[in-house]
């Protein structure tokens, strides 16, 4: 029996080089599934789609401000989800003059009491060119306490007057039942990504 024979019947030895090596080829190959041919951002679109004329239903005021906005991110579907220590997860499209520019995620964390799990979307109206371009231009944009957000002024339409047209972001929340009054994105991130 030749050496090289012997060689190849031995056992393989699992060292940590090997082991990390092996585990971080996972995600790349993993990432390979998103290729440009595949499918994942026409479904996004899709989602997008569908999310926006239920929001242009469902929360009068809102066509009127994506009409005068430089740009709008609507995020389809969020899932938040906690028992003690809270996250959150979703991924829209960020749209100029109607049209798909770019795919971000929406990823948040909280402390405090919380169990179970909700999903709701939600709509960022950029407002100003220099608003928009901040967005974009950051590698993970967080919600602060800049943003206003809307609401039903008499239970029928979002109060837009010149004066919400003049807010650099305006954020719509919003579930089945229509906007949801009192929710806060605050210290929710954004990051483009490739779907």
């Amino acid at each position: 029996m030749s050496s090289e024979t012997k060689t190849s019947h031995s056992p393989q030895i699992l060292t940590r080089r090997n082991f990390v090596l092996g585990g971080t080829a996972v995600p790349l190959l993993a990432a390979c599934s998103n290729g440009v041919n595949s499918q994942a951002s026409q479904r996004l679109d899709a989602r997008v789609d569908s999310a926006q004329e239920f929001m242009f239903q469902a929360v009068p005021g809102t066509e009127e401000l994506a009409y005068n906005a430089a740009g709008v991110l609507i995020m389809p579907l969020v899932t938040e989800a906690g028992f003690g220590f809270g996250a959150s997860y979703g991924r829209g499209a960020l749209r100029i003059n109607g049209a798909t520019v770019d795919y971000y995620n929406a990823i948040s964390g909280s402390f405090g009491f919380q169990i179970g799990a909700q999903q709701y979307a939600h709509a960022l109206f950029f407002m100003t060119e220099e608003a928009l371009s901040s967005f974009r231009g950051s590698p993970g944009w967080a919600v602060g306490a800049d943003v206003r957000y809307a609401f039903n002024a008499s239970g029928a339409s979002l109060g837009i007057d010149s004066n919400t047209l003049t807010n650099p972001v305006i954020a719509v929340v919003f579930g089945q039942a229509g906007l949801i009054a009192g929710a806060t994105l605050e210290g929710t991130r954004y990051s483009r990504i490739i779907p």
